[in-house]
């Protein structure tokens, strides 16, 4: 499901914006944090952004282009300024889309759409998690400006832990995965991963992502 994340102060109409996207489909997320706003929506790993324009602390497109700097995440600007140069502004900051009060919420919902399906190839093969953005596809993660490259193994482990985050994930859980993915290690190979694997992540400052149960096994946190 995809998670949209709500920019608004106007708490009427974020509450009907959660309402209507609820509704059709999707998981509604309202932003709270204005102070912080822009490493509020990075840590709330939204597949979309609705940004008005009209927020406390700084303007949409102020934060627009603040979020740019970090993060691709598809942004809709909504607002009641309905002003050629808000929109060029806007577009220019890099938003996805532009949608001007009162908006038919028909109309908003196809344009939410139409983002997804511009997007859908890279959607699909991207996967959010604790601000990083993982491209199995392609073996990479990016955190803030720094990117890693993984090894299939360490791919495939990560993946695993991150598709089971809930729950402690055993050694042989993690071999048996590498296994259907013909990929044959031994007892001690998985140890060489698991170890390469958290000082990767350490190489871009995140030092807590692999978490070891003794006796158990590993879960991400």
């Amino acid at each position: 499901m995809n998670r949209i994340l709500i920019v608004e102060d106007d708490k009427d109409i974020s509450r009907e914006l959660k309402e209507l996207l609820e509704n059709s489909g999707y998981e509604a997320v309202v932003l709270t944090d204005f102070k912080n706003a822009c490493d509020s929506i990075i840590a709330a790993e939204p597949n979309l952004v609705l940004l008005d324009i009209n927020i406390p602390y700084m303007n949409g497109e102020m934060l627009l282009q603040q979020l740019r700097s970090k993060s691709d995440v598809p942004v809709i600007m909504v607002t009641s300024r309905d002003s050629e140069a808000d929109e060029v502004l806007s577009m220019s900051y890099g938003a996805d889309d532009y949608i001007t009060k009162p908006y038919n919420p028909t109309i908003l919902l196809l344009r939410i759409n139409a983002v997804f399906k511009r997007i859908g190839a890279k959607s699909d093969n991207t996967t959010a998690y604790r601000g990083m953005e993982i491209l199995p596809h392609k073996g990479v993660i990016k955190y803030k400006d720094d990117e890693i490259t993984l090894t299939k193994n360490e791919m495939t482990i990560f993946m695993y832990l991150l598709s089971h985050r809930e729950h402690i994930v055993s050694r042989d859980e993690l071999m048996t995965e590498l296994w259907n993915n013909e990929e044959y290690l031994n007892d001690n190979a998985l140890t060489v991963n698991i170890s390469r694997l958290r000082g990767r992540f350490k190489d871009i400052g995140l030092e807590d992502v692999i978490e070891t149960r003794k006796g158990q096994g590993y879960i991400l946190v």
